[in-house]
């Protein structure tokens, strides 16, 4: 359905940073549980989608747009676990999820 491919059109998205958002184990930095713990508020908000800032792997010389691996989650941000919780509850809650791909952002350590 053409309606549905072009869906971002007019849809309100809420862009996170997770470093920010919030902090689920008391480190100092927000992180993929803290984000599942507030999707309810974010989807009440009449959010079509939330757009996720880069949680790649990363040796953080650039707040996180310095990756290292495009496929593995920062430790501090959680494990692949914690990120298909928020997406299995972002999509019962009826919201899309966007991730940021930064392919043009590269560590000086990725491979």
């Amino acid at each position: 359905m053409v309606a549905d491919a072009e869906w971002w059109r007019g849809a309100v998205l809420y862009q996170i940073y997770p470093r920010s958002v919030a902090d689920s184990n008391g480190d100092g930095i927000g992180d993929l549980p803290g984000i599942e713990a507030r999707l309810e508020h974010i989807a009440s908000l009449g959010v079509d989608a939330i757009w996720i800032c880069p949680f790649y792997a990363s040796p953080g010389r650039d707040f996180g747009y310095d990756i290292s691996d495009h496929v593995a989650i920062d430790p501090q941000f959680g494990r692949l676990e914690d990120f298909d919780r928020v997406l299995a509850k972002a999509h019962r809650l009826g919201l899309r999820v966007l991730l940021d791909l930064v392919g043009g952002h590269t560590s000086d350590q990725h491979p």
